[in-house]
C-alpha cells in the first residue's frame, strides 16, 4: 500500500523520542531515507538511528535547537545536502510546559510561539522553495487538540501557537497546490508520551477518563496517519486538519 515511499527523503523534527521517533522508524520501514532531528536527546536519536539501520534503513542524524532561527534556516539545506533532496517534512519538534496564564513568564510565551509556530513555518518555507522547483512534496505539521479547544488555563501559550500552526497549514496548502506541495496538520489528543506523563498519574487518568475511547493514544496512532498523508494515498488531500484524539 505504501510502496511509493521507497526511496523518498523524509525529515522528521523532534525525532529522538515519542511521535517523532515512531514516525521516523515507520517511514524508514517503508524504504524512505530518513533524517532524525534532535535537540538535546542525542542518546535517544542514536537509538532511533540504530533501530533503523538494524533493519537496513538509511538514516542521518541532525542536531539543533529550533528556538534558534538560524538553525531553522540551515536544517533543510543540510538535509538536502546529505540526501540530495527532500520529499516530506514532518514538523513534529516541540515541548510541553504548564504555566498558569496569570503568572506565565513572557519568555515562556515567546518560546512556545517560537518553537511551535515560528520554527515549523521557517522550516516549511525553506522546504517549500526546494519542493516548488522539484516537482512537489508533502509538509505534515504536528499540531495538537489544544488548538481545537484552546488548551487549559495552564497551556494557553501552547494552544495558541498550535492554532497558529493550523492557520499556516491552510495558507501554505493554498500556496502549494499549483506546485503539488500538499500541506496538512495532525492534531494528536492525549498520547502516551513523556510529555503527557509530566502532568502526573492522577491528572492523566482523569484526563483519559474523558476520552470517548477511554484510552490514551500511542505514537504509532499518529505515525500511521503521517505515513498515509506522505504516501500516494494522500495525493488528493491538502489543507486539512486531522484529529487523532480517540473521539474528542
Amino acid at each position: 500500500m505504501f510502496k511509493d515511499l521507497n526511496g523518498k527523503k523524509v525529515l522528521v523534527t523532534g525525532a529522538s523520542s515519542g511521535i517523532g521517533a515512531c514516525t521516523a522508524e515507520l517511514f524508514a520501514g517503508h524504504g524512505a531515507t530518513v533524517g532524525v532531528h534532535y535537540h538535546s536527546n542525542i542518546k535517544g536519536a542514536e537509538s532511533v538511528a540504530a533501530r533503523i539501520r538494524k533493519t537496513g534503513g538509511e538514516v542521518f542524524l541532525l542536531g539543533g535547537d529550533l528556538l534558534d532561527t538560524s538553525r531553522c534556516d540551515t536544517l533543510i539545506d543540510e538535509f538536502i545536502d546529505l540526501t540530495r533532496g527532500i520529499d516530506i517534512l514532518v514538523n513534529n519538534a516541540g515541548t510541553f510546559h504548564l504555566n498558569n496564564f496569570l503568572s506565565i513568564p513572557l519568555q515562556s510565551w515567546n518560546d512556545a510561539v517560537s518553537l511551535h509556530l515560528t520554527a515549523p513555518f521557517l522550516l516549511a518555507r525553506n522546504a517549500f522553495v526546494f519542493m516548488k522547483e522539484n516537482g512537489g512534496g508533502r509538509i505534515i505539521n504536528i499540531s495538537s487538540i489544544a488548538a481545537k479547544y484552546g488548551g487549559s488555563d495552564e497551556s494557553i501559550h501552547y494552544g495558541a501557537a498550535k492554532a497558529g500552526l493550523d492557520a499556516v497549514t491552510k495558507s501554505l496548502a493554498r500556496a502549494g497546490a499549483p506546485y503539488k506541495i500538499l500541506v496538512n496538520s495532525i492534531q494528536p489528543g492525549v498520547i502516551a508520551t513523556n510529555a503527557h506523563r509530566k502532568i502526573g498519574r492522577e491528572s492523566l487518568d482523569d484526563r483519559v477518563s474523558k476520552i470517548p475511547l477511554k484510552r490514551a493514544g500511542t505514537p504509532f496512532d499518529v505515525a500511521r496517519l503521517c505515513i498515509f498523508l506522505g504516501s500516494d494515498c494522500g495525493s488528493y488531500i491538502t489543507g486539512q486538519i486531522f484529529g487523532v484524539t480517540g473521539g474528542e
